[in-house]
Formats: structure tokens, sequence, C-alpha cells
């Protein structure tokens, strides 16, 4: 059958009726999403980041074969299973009566800083009590992009490249898996609890330090945003710091990207943002540096392993094509016989 590659590919692929209507619905999403944003702020508490990506991703599915809806559906159920995980470590450490770790990370800290803590030092220094700077916003948003960036990634690479979402949910799930084991097994107190800020567990570890980690949005003039942060942060697990997900989290999107970029302005601006991260935690009493650095840690051990891991995967199924492949080769070798009589 002769094939005429004039006609291009077009007049062989069926054109997608549904192109039109998935692009409608995204733009509808994206303007409600945008709505609720301004009005009721970040969406931070676990069930409603479920829906609104379960909502993102059925658009994408929209006019798609039922196979695709199925891996769908067990996309899901397994990024839900994490975060079931998750907050199971806020009673699992209580249940075996694990120790809330305290002076131990404050005084790693202190070692680190020459005998300064370093949450201390930075809100002496630059936090104003009656005046809002600019990296006071600065710091709450960088902090907020934790409940947005790395869900939007995940959705969106689930759309345009299913073999790369695997390849970070890989990673994703090897850091919270990791987290979730020291949360339950260290559990530890962030700054702002170690400095006596929690109503319920009274410590006096740390010389007072505020939770200013809202107060940027109400600058901004959005006081919904700092209103749905004090709902949330009771919500949450407040001694899941030991490591900062917030510091894992920014980092794996970085270093997952990081090689398909070639700006070195782009590349510059990618690096800066863990750093912008851990520094914003410190300064708002969230996390200790320790914390920082742990997180950073466990996003370079989980990258190094599944590094490994994949290689050796490339290596076996380049190899089993070979094998493949071998008998087809000896097949259409000429036997020396075929060459004699071809001479």
């Amino acid at each position: 059958m002769s094939v005429d590659a004039s006609r291009g590919v077009a007049s062989f692929v069926p054109a997608d009726r549904w192109r039109l209507v998935r692009l409608a619905l995204f733009v509808v999403y994206g303007l409600a999403y945008a709505i609720s944003f301004v009005r009721n702020g970040i969406i931070i508490d676990r069930v409603s980041v479920v829906i609104s990506v379960v909502i993102l991703l059925v658009i994408g599915q929209v006019g798609r074969p039922w196979y695709r809806w199925r891996q769908l559906a067990s996309a899901l159920v397994l990024y839900i299973a994490m975060w079931l995980a998750y907050d199971e470590t806020r009673g699992a450490a209580d249940r075996l009566g694990m120790p809330l770790q305290v002076e131990s990370v404050r005084n790693i800290d202190r070692a680190l800083f020459l005998g300064a803590d370093p949450t201390v030092w930075l809100q002496r220094r630059f936090l104003s009590s009656d005046t809002v700077r600019w990296y006071d916003v600065a710091a709450s948003v960088v902090y907020a992009t934790h409940f947005v960036l790395p869900v939007a990634v995940l959705a969106v690479l689930w759309l345009a490249d299913r073999h790369q979402w695997v390849r970070l949910m890989r990673r994703l799930a090897t850091v919270l898996l990791i987290a979730c084991l020291s949360f339950v097994l260290l559990p530890t107190a962030p700054p702002w609890m170690a400095a006596g800020g929690d109503r319920q567990i009274r410590l006096d570890a740390l010389a007072p330090v505020v939770r200013p980690t809202g107060r940027g949005w109400s600058h901004l003039g959005l006081e919904s945003f700092e209103a749905t942060w004090e709902t949330g942060r009771d919500w949450a697990n407040r001694i899941a710091a030991m490591p900062s997900l917030h510091a894992a989290f920014s980092l794996m999107i970085v270093v997952f990207f990081f090689p398909w970029v070639r700006s070195r302005w782009i590349r510059a601006v990618m690096l800066a943002f863990p750093v912008a991260m851990g520094l914003s935690l410190v300064y708002l009493a969230e996390h200790w540096v320790v914390d920082v650095v742990a997180g950073w840690a466990v996003v370079g051990a989980a990258f190094a392993v599944w590094a490994t891991i994949e290689h050796r995967l490339r290596q076996r199924r380049a190899a089993t094509s070979r094998r493949a492949l071998l008998p087809l080769v000896d097949n259409r070798a000429p036997t020396p016989g075929a060459l004699a009589a071809g001479s």
C-alpha cells in the first residue's frame, strides 16, 4: 500500500473533537479557582486540595478512552493514600509514646551558628511588630507556595507526560515515606512551639518569638488569606517539623526540572527558590535550620536511590531488547555459501 507523504500526519490521526471542550472547561476552572483564591485564600486543608486536584484531572480526561479513566483512578488512590499516611502520623507518635524533640534540635542549631538561635536572631533584627516589610510579604508568599506548587506540578505532569509523572511520584512517595517515619519516631516541636507559642503543649526552651506566617497577606489587602492560614495551621500536624516538607518539596521540584533548563538566569532563579523557602521557614519560626537541612538531605537520598534504580532498569530493558533482536539480525545475515554463490 502506498502512502502519500504530502498528506501529513493529520490525515491519518483522528481529530480530537473534545479538545476545545477540555480547553473551555480548563478556562472555567481557572477563573473559578482565581475567584476563590482572592475571596477565601489558599486552599490548605487536605480534603479541599484533593477535591480541587480531582476536578482538574477529571477535566483533562473528558473525552478520553475508559482505560485512561482507570489509570486516573489508580493514581488518585495512590495520591490520597500517601496523604492519609501523613495525617495518621499526627496520632501515631502519641500512641507509641515517642518523646518530643525540643532541646536536641535547638542545640544542633546553636552548634551550627556558634551558640545563636537563628530564628531569634532573624526576628530580633528584621521583624517589626508594627510594620510589615517587603521581606515579610515575600516570606508569606514563598511559604504558601508549598500548598499549591507540588500539587499543580503533579497535575500538569499527569496530563502532559505520564512517564515523567511516574518519575516524580516515585521521588515524592519516597520523600513522604521517610518523612512520615521521622514524624512518628522523632516528633519535633518547631521554634514557635519551643518558645511557648502553643496553647496545649507548654514549652520554654527558646527566647520569645512570634509566628508571623500570614501577616504578609494582610499587608497586600488579602485578609482572607491570613484567616485561612489561621484556621489551617490549627488543623495541621504541629509536631511534624523534622524533616521540613516545605524545604523538601521546594528543592524536589527544582532538582527534578533542573536538567531540562538551559538558561543560566532561569537556573539561578530556580536554585534561589529552595534557599528562599529555607530562610522563610526559619524567619517565620516554622522550622529549625536542621529541619531544612534534613528535608534537603531526604530529597538528595530519594533522587540518588531512584536514579540508580532507573539506570539499572534502562540497562535491563536494553539488554532484553538486544537479546530479542539478535535472532532477527542473525537470520538476515548472509551465510558463507550465499556469499560464495554471489561472487
